[in-house]
């Protein structure tokens, strides 16, 4: 996983402090700051370590803006150190700590802020407070990283409660190519995952960008992937994390209402209504979801499995209290922002709902006329999107004919772009019209026109889901050269029986799934046992498929043996297509020292949330396994630690006790 990014701005090399006395500023950040800031997990940088083609101060401006922590050094009064300060002030509330060394004043700027005092000795840090600056600087590192959303730092926040701090986007300077580059070809990644349908791609991008601001976009990008296809529960978790960076981000916000109105957590959805509702009275959109969920909230009520017509039409018109606290909120919305016609046809067509099931009006419906006007007008604005489209169909259902109505809808699939999740949130109100009988002849009609274009198209709903997801690692088969053995080749039948009984106790089946990487040892064993019991395999590999074999399968004792039964497995029918990671996500990410990032650590997290994504609860985490640490964050020991913080369904078979 990437690290967060952490800009130091200070003076560089020797110069003089206020008392004449010389300061090492260049020790002082090697051996102190950078130190401490790494002990946060922080990937570091100072401005002379922007040196490259182009202008430094552009790229420096980037990194400075653009970082999630700056620490500022003031230990002198150098106008670089305060200028880069105030650039950051001006334009983040947060995400700032300032250090100095001694000093006799205090700059009466920053007088009352939090700041740390480090210790120096002949102009350099002090070994005798060195391990003590180190920890502290980290601790408060570690606290504003926590709070820095929460707690305003700078003066022009704090003197100008009103002030909204720009946009990230709005943050670019054009010429800082190596910063954009970097996020130019990790936008394109996450875009071409989200297109071909694979979450589990981009919530490991998602951990990989070096800025929080990058990684936000590609969290809500990964809940938006799964929120199309159904996956509501990981959707809700991937919109809580990015919450918790961004609690002040409308869209993150709908999208939490949206996944707990879709759980049935009506409660909860409401809730958050209500508090944004304190905060912004007039925000359109919270009215218009808190009309969806006070809608679905009716409709829960009266829209029970086994009911009659009659059954329906009477418990829909008795709980009528319900719909009217919908239309109200949908009333609202489209008062409040008359370009806002989602929520004016929602108004209008529960409106003539309420006098088709009641007979009575409702305090809104004097308004139904001038209202059908305005949100015709108000869509034929925008009259080139699905939304737009599928709204004047609606209208068309209230008014029209069956073929007008069909023609209208005709026309809004057409503009869908094979949507369906659009498609499928037009059609799930149309069936809701339809079991309440109202405007039968039109509703079938446009049903008809949907349920014609849904078969031309795949469904969430058509592709293959296991009930249940087995993750397996393991150790790999001993080489000839290993010298402290882990997996020795005579002990795999004791391995493999091992592997078979757990998969028996748990009663694997054809409904579920195999995932793990292919290696020689276990994960063959693994793959072959779930081939037996008519489990679906999925390989997932950290490097292209000659090179794993290479590299994970041949050094084995009898590695040419191991090939075989690999390639053996890989041409079973039951075995899904192998997906490396060069070519599902791209080459490894690099640290801003060009550090390549650890490929078994990021095949690792690809293996967790490819099961993942079919629900917590249904992951079962197999591993063949010493217990020790010996392999890093690439080994089963990180796995093991990973799947231990989701979900306590493992099953540990310890070749400790095995041999």
């Amino acid at each position: 996983m990437m690290k967060l990014h952490a800009f130091v701005a200070m003076p560089f090399g020797i110069k003089h402090d206020e008392a004449g006395f010389t300061v090492d500023f260049t020790r002082v950040y090697h051996e102190l700051i950078k130190p401490a800031l790494e002990n946060a997990c922080l990937e570091v940088i100072r401005a002379d370590e922007e040196r490259s083609a182009g202008d430094i101060r552009e790229d420096m401006f980037q990194e400075l803006l653009m970082a999630d922590l700056v620490l500022v050094d003031l230990s002198i009064d150098n106008p670089n150190v305060w200028y880069e300060l105030g650039v950051r002030h001006a334009l983040k509330a947060g995400g700032v700590i300032l250090v100095q060394g001694p000093r006799k004043t205090k700059p009466f700027d920053v007088y009352t802020d939090r700041k740390y005092t480090y210790h120096l000795k002949e102009g350099l840090p002090d070994p005798a407070y060195l391990t003590k600056d180190m920890t502290e600087i980290t601790r408060i590192a570690v606290l504003i990283l926590k709070e820095k959303f929460k707690r305003i730092v700078s003066p022009v926040y704090s003197l100008l409660p009103n002030l909204m701090e720009p946009s990230w986007k709005d943050l670019k300077i054009g010429n800082a190519k190596k910063f954009w580059a970097r996020y130019d070809d990790w936008a394109r990644r996450v875009g071409l995952a989200r297109s071909k349908g694979f979450p589990e791609d981009i919530l490991v991008l998602a951990s990989e960008p070096p800025v929080t601001a990058l990684r936000v976009e590609a969290i809500v990008k990964a809940g938006k992937s799964l929120l199309e296809c159904k996956l509501y529960k990981f959707a809700l978790e991937q919109f809580e994390i990015a919450f918790l960076f961004e609690p002040d981000n409308m869209k993150i916000n709908h999208y939490r209402i949206i996944c707990l109105q879709r759980l049935g957590c009506s409660d909860a959805a409401q809730a958050i209504c209500h508090a944004i509702l304190h905060e912004y009275p007039e925000d359109a959109e919270t009215w218009a979801r808190m009309g969806k969920v006070e809608k679905d909230v009716w409709l829960r009520i009266w829209d029970r499995p086994g009911a009659t017509i009659e059954q329906r039409l009477e418990d829909a018109c008795y709980e009528d209290a319900y719909l009217m606290k919908a239309i109200k909120s949908y009333y609202t919305a489209f008062k409040l922002s008359p370009f806002h016609y989602y929520s004016g046809v929602n108004a209008v067509t529960l409106i003539s709902l309420y006098h088709h099931l009641t007979g009575r009006e409702t305090p809104w419906s004097k308004d139904l006329e001038i209202m059908l006007k305005a949100i015709e007008w108000s869509a034929n604005c925008e009259n080139y999107s699905y939304w737009s489209k599928a709204t004047l169909a609606e209208l068309t259902l209230l008014k029209g004919s069956p073929m007008q109505v069909a023609t209208a809808f005709k026309d809004a699939i057409a503009h869908a772009e094979n949507d369906w999740f659009a498609l499928d949130a037009t059609l799930s109100q149309l069936k809701m019209l339809e079991r309440l009988n109202f405007h039968s002849e039109n509703v079938k009609s446009a049903i008809y026109v949907f349920e014609r274009a849904f078969s031309r198209m795949d469904s969430p709903d058509k592709k293959w889901r296991p009930s249940r997801t087995f993750l397996f690692s393991g150790h790999r088969v001993d080489s000839p050269q290993t010298t402290s053995p882990r997996f020795p080749s005579d002990k795999v039948n004791i391995a493999a029986i091992a592997i078979e009984k757990a998969l028996e106790q748990i009663g694997a089946n054809e409904n579920d799934l195999a995932l793990t990487q292919g290696a020689a040892g276990g994960d063959i064993l693994f793959a072959e046992t779930a081939l037996k019991r008519n489990m679906r395999v999925q390989f997932l590999q950290p490097f292209s498929e000659p090179e794993f074999i290479e590299k994970s399968i041949l050094p084995s004792i009898e590695g040419e043996q191991w090939r075989k039964r690999y390639l053996k497995v890989r041409s079973h029918h039951l075995c899904l297509d192998v997906r490396t990671m060069p070519e599902s996500l791209g080459p490894l990410p690099k640290n801003l020292s060009g550090v390549e990032a650890n490929p078994y650590e990021r095949c690792n997290r690809w293996l967790l949330n490819s099961a993942l994504i079919y629900g917590i609860e249904h992951v079962q985490f197999i591993c063949l396994w010493n217990g020790s640490n010996g392999n890093g964050p690439g080994g089963t020991a990180y796995m093991y630690n990973e799947v231990q913080k989701r979900t306590g369904n493992i099953i540990w078979l310890n070749t400790r006790d095995l041999w």
